[in-house]
């Protein structure tokens, strides 16, 4: 049953559960109230613009009766002011969560939602990107990420040799989490479009010459032969299957197959060796694994044919051509970037793969068109780019007529 009297520290120690509430009786609105477990707390009850709030002022265990009635005479004037101290608190308290969000919290509680229910089979590939490549800005709330933050990501980036398109796909897939974040009220805005990327030369045609070629595949070998070496000193005679055979890992029977069909990153880590026929000597590109969205066959040369016979010894079990661990392959730039090292080759990607298929097939003369269905172009412009690609090839044909 509530009573009603000045709140003082002799009041409040006389305060029983059975009393319920203590209305003070100079200040209006302003109360303690008792909880069945003895718990008091203290708070002013006030109406504005037609609403009634009860507005926690605090514990007793926090404040004394002399603390909650200086400051329920406090948040009493800012209602005097037509202050909605409730709504105020509760702004305040939004605030200091929103400033407390982090990108690593914001992925995990909104966004990879957000991403699944757009294209679930890309959801994955976009917030894998960002995890690597901003796992340094994990722990920071997304309002302490400054635009200066990404361009010492870019720089670090550029200067490690990553190619102008891998930086530009990780920033747009950050950019993206910082235009959602802004569009769903998290924060009031970001400064990452004041970013500059690097330019995509889309022009840029890089190929191996003949040394090189010969270069990163004898280094291949010698990689094979090193990590086998490795596995022997390491774990004895339980490395001898491992030894026996022919591949050590993916990464040699990949780099052939993108030298010898041109396939793009993707087209090659969702083959299944059901899309292959060893019988006729060909693979089929699905249509839903394309980028043009055609399907398409490659013939398979002596070179892959061979490899891919041994691959499957290897892997007779495996329903994708490169799996580790029993999952899709997903990443393997560390180990091509230490490849490109030993082989003493700088500047080249490993998309670079696909041109150097095309730029071969070219100066062997080969039909434009024919390498465009090789290729999986939508149209022979793309393709067209590879014409001009040798200039001693120009050379020789001037010469046929002079």
């Amino acid at each position: 049953m509530a009573i009603k009297q000045k709140i003082t520290a002799s009041s409040i120690k006389n305060l029983t559960i059975a009393d319920e509430r203590l209305n003070d009786t100079e200040i209006s609105g302003f109360h303690a109230r008792i909880s069945p477990k003895g718990v008091i707390k203290y708070y002013l009850y006030y109406r504005i613009h037609g609403k009634q709030r009860n507005f926690l002022l605090g514990s007793a265990n926090a404040l004394t009766p002399a603390q909650a009635r200086d400051l329920a005479k406090e948040k009493a004037g800012q209602v005097a002011a037509g202050e909605d101290v409730q709504v105020t608190r509760h702004e305040a308290k939004k605030r200091e969560q929103r400033n407390s969000l982090t990108l690593s919290k914001f992925l995990e509680e909104h966004y990879s939602a957000y991403l699944m229910s757009i294209n679930a089979k890309t959801a994955q590939k976009s917030l894998m990107c960002i995890q690597s490549n901003f796992k340094h800005l994990s722990t920071k709330p997304l309002v302490e990420i400054t635009a200066w933050d990404i361009q010492q990501w870019v720089a670090e980036r550029s200067k490690a040799g990553r190619a102008p398109a891998t930086i530009s796909y990780a920033y747009n897939r950050l950019r993206a989490v910082f235009n959602r974040a802004v569009e769903w009220g998290f924060i009031d805005s970001h400064s990452l479009d004041n970013v500059k990327i690097p330019r995509i030369d889309n022009k840029r045609i890089r190929y191996l010459s003949v040394s090189e070629e010969a270069a990163l595949l004898e280094s291949l070998k010698a990689r094979d032969a090193r990590l086998k070496d490795e596995a022997l000193q390491r774990y004895g005679k339980r490395a001898q299957r491992l030894v026996s055979q022919r591949y050590v890992d993916f990464l040699e029977p990949l780099i052939v197959l993108a030298l010898n069909t041109g396939m793009r990153k993707g087209e090659m880590l969702s083959l299944k060796w059901s899309h292959i026929n060893m019988e006729d000597r060909y693979l089929t590109i699905r249509s839903e694994n394309a980028k043009s969205k055609n399907k398409r066959t490659i013939p398979l040369n002596n070179t892959v044919y061979t490899m891919l016979q041994a691959w499957h010894e290897q892997n007779p079990d495996t329903e994708l051509v490169f799996e580790r661990n029993g999952k899709p392959l997903d990443s393997y730039q560390y180990q091509w970037e230490s490849l490109l090292k030993e082989a003493g080759i700088e500047n080249f990607r490993f998309h670079d793969l696909r041109h150097h298929f095309a730029s071969k097939l070219v100066m062997k003369e080969a039909d434009l068109n024919v390498v465009r269905e090789l290729l999986g172009h939508a149209d022979l412009k793309m393709t067209l780019r590879y014409a001009h690609l040798a200039p001693e090839h120009k050379a020789s044909a001037v010469n046929l007529i002079g």
